[in-house]
């Protein structure tokens, strides 16, 4: 079975751009100057309808996660694997997987500095984090 990948839409579709190129970019709103994810067709924050995708660093730190022990269809071979929330430099938060460190709490370590890295899916490339500093 193949993993999973979304299906972009015209209001995400500037997102994925980014990542196939290598680039996180988030919505900024151009009356307040917020950054948000995921992505909307109003800022949350004022409602403004201004709005402009911009890279951000890809620089994050890890909120949250959990381990997953047990295999979702198509994550047979995967186990286990970490479900995370990251706290973007720029502010929002995300949901993702981190990647290229043992998924166990010993190693996973809330407020770790993480960086983006993406990996391919079909013809999706989704942000994932790594530690930051890793190579892999």
């Amino acid at each position: 079975m193949a993993l999973p990948v979304p299906v972009p839409t015209p209001l995400t579709r500037p997102y994925w751009d980014g990542c196939a190129h290598g680039e996180l970019r988030l919505q900024h709103c151009a009356d307040c100057a917020a950054p948000f994810f995921p992505p909307q067709a109003r800022c949350p924050r004022c409602r403004g309808a201004d709005l402009e995708w911009l890279p951000v660093s890809g620089r994050a730190t890890l909120y949250s996660y959990m381990i997953q022990h047990r295999p979702f269809p198509g994550f047979e071979e995967r186990g286990p694997y970490a479900v995370a929330v990251v706290a973007l430099e720029e502010g929002p938060r995300m949901m993702t997987n981190i990647v290229d460190i043992p998924n166990t709490p010993e190693d996973l370590v809330l407020d770790m500095a993480l960086q983006v890295r993406f990996e391919q899916r079909s013809d999706i490339h989704l942000p994932v984090f790594a530690p930051a500093g890793s190579t892999s």
